[in-house]
């Protein structure tokens, strides 16, 4: 019992989040409880502290970087990702440097500048130190990537909750949870629930088509943009 790790129990208010034509985001609110070995509450000295982590499904990304040449911006280099995640945010009880060292942040991908995004092509780490920020601050701005340090409540060291927003934009796919508790600088437990974020509706059917049936699909957009073209035309010639 003396060597006893503390359990998490975590818990989503939302598994499944349907995306329809109305969709303007959502917020999780994830939460859960911590159990401790024989019931008993670390003392004082040693508070516990929560970070909760919501990852999208990974995809591949190309990011090209532009120079002006001769007063034209153009392409001059460009980096692809095997696995970069497609949505990212961390929540914690405290600021996250604050927490653990930078070897810990790195082997959990605490923070995103500890991401792990697995560039295709051995270029020099300057370089990829490069392309990673810009991809990083893309996704920022896009609201799909961000940090929320001090977003997580812990209330008498057992129960502990955090909001997480998911934007309008979030691609879908399955989800991840992952909630870790952090004591002395180690991570002592870890534990992940799945959020299903899909299409619904018409949206759902469009989007199966395009995946089921890819030429059937081209061919009935080309025809479908002819015709309301020559509709619109038809009705101005009239008018």
């Amino acid at each position: 019992m003396a060597q006893a790790k503390p359990v998490l129990v975590p818990d989503v208010s939302q598994r499944n989040i349907e995306i329809a034509y109305s969709f303007t985001g959502a917020e999780l609110l994830l939460f859960g409880a911590i159990l401790y070995p024989g019931g008993r509450l670390p003392s004082s000295e040693s508070p516990t502290d929560i970070v909760v982590v919501v990852k999208g499904p990974t995809q591949s990304i190309v990011m090209r970087e532009k120079e002006k040449v001769a007063g034209i911006w153009v392409n001059t280099s460009r980096l692809r990702y095997r696995s970069a995640p497609s949505f990212y945010a961390i929540a914690s009880s405290k600021p996250i440097g604050r927490l653990v060292d930078d070897r810990t942040r790195a082997i959990y991908e605490l923070g995103l500048d500890s991401l792990q995004l697995s560039p295709a092509s051995s270029a020099p780490i300057p370089t990829q130190d490069r392309f990673q920020r810009g991809l990083v601050d893309l996704k920022r701005r896009a609201g799909l990537y961000y940090e929320a340090p001090g977003a997580v409540e812990i209330t008498d060291d057992v129960l502990y909750r955090a909001r997480v927003s998911v934007p309008a934009r979030v691609p879908v796919g399955r989800f991840t949870a992952e909630t870790f508790l952090i004591r002395d600088g180690r991570v002592l437990a870890a534990a992940v629930r799945d959020i299903d974020i899909r299409k619904s509706g018409f949206e759902r059917f469009v989007a199966r088509a395009a995946d089921r049936s890819a030429i059937a699909y081209g061919l009935a957009a080309v025809f479908l943009s002819i015709f309301l073209g020559w509709a619109a035309g038809w009705i101005a010639r009239r008018v």
